[in-house]
């Protein structure tokens, strides 16, 4: 048993990522430390902590980007793969799609890789059904209009929706956002936090995302997790998960058909209510 965010957790919770005394060093420095934790199966995680404390390090190495200078992580009971593989997902803050593709065509392109390693390619009843496929899921994040444009026709957030079906195709176990709507406009993120948000609560993947917005962690995730450098200026003393924090989420107040994101957040010990609250409680953890 294991106490988190004052709740008790039992060591027999369903969890798809274990990571047991991660250390990060680069020559002299020292980025991360001491980090353990276990993800449970479904969860929204969302990492935050400020500039330079190792947050996308930590994201890379759930990728496999990285290799851990001491400790292990571990999958679904069985240690990591050493290389990128689609049962892990992943959005970038910049747009990871292909400009020479079309919207249909980028969405497409993972299901070809994943069929015909050697050619990359699918033709005939295989690529009939890979369309269809892709078409399905580009109408789920509202692309469904734009299948025959190219990225640099899109506006940002319908470019960022793109990015998000072309991770989401091959239907990942786990889903790895580094920092995916920070270049977005306030408006524009709203509309991508609402189909972040309902693609969740869908699928039920697990999530593994990094902001730098708290108000952002907390009105997405399940669970936020702290990484703070104890001695910033030391390089001989890595960034550790300082806080990890449960949130629970209530109903909207004004009826089931409101958004979900907009309802009431909650932390477990019942303090922080809204995103007024959810900045007090950044203050607490002396975040910025």
């Amino acid at each position: 048993m294991v106490r988190r965010g004052g709740a008790v957790v039992s060591g027999a919770a369903a969890r798809l990522i274990e990571v047991r005394d991660v250390w990060q060093v680069y020559g002299a420095r020292i980025v991360l430390e001491r980090i353990s934790l276990g993800i449970e199966a479904g969860s929204f995680v969302t990492v935050v902590g400020p500039t330079g404390c190792g947050k996308t390090t930590f994201l890379r190495m759930l990728m496999s980007e990285e290799t851990p200078s001491h400790g292990t992580i571990r999958l679904a009971g069985a240690a990591l793969p050493g290389e990128p593989t689609a049962d892990r997902g992943v959005v970038f803050q910049r747009y990871s799609v292909f400009p020479h593709l079309s919207v249909l065509g980028n969405v497409v392109l993972p299901l070809e890789i994943a069929a015909a390693p050697l050619l990359g390619r699918l033709f005939g009843a295989a690529r009939r059904r890979a369309e269809a496929r892709a078409r399905a899921l580009l109408e789920e994040v509202g692309l469904g209009h734009a299948a025959s444009l190219y990225p640099a026709q899109l506006s940002g957030g319908m470019q960022q929706r793109l990015a998000l079906a072309q991770a989401l195709i091959l239907k990942p176990r786990v889903l790895l956002l580094d920092e995916p709507f920070s270049a977005l406009d306030p408006g524009t993120r709203a509309d991508i936090h609402g189909l972040m948000r309902r693609l969740w609560e869908e699928t039920r993947m697990t999530v593994v995302m990094v902001t730098h917005d708290i108000s952002e962690a907390f009105r997405l995730g399940t669970r936020v997790l702290v990484f703070e450098r104890p001695e910033p200026d030391d390089p001989a003393r890595g960034a550790r998960i300082t806080h990890d924090i449960p949130v629970r989420r209530r109903a909207p107040r004004n009826g089931p058909g409101d958004d979900p994101a907009a309802g009431t957040i909650a932390r477990e010990d019942g303090l922080a209510r809204a995103s007024s609250d959810q900045m007090k409680s950044s203050d607490r953890i002396k975040m910025l």
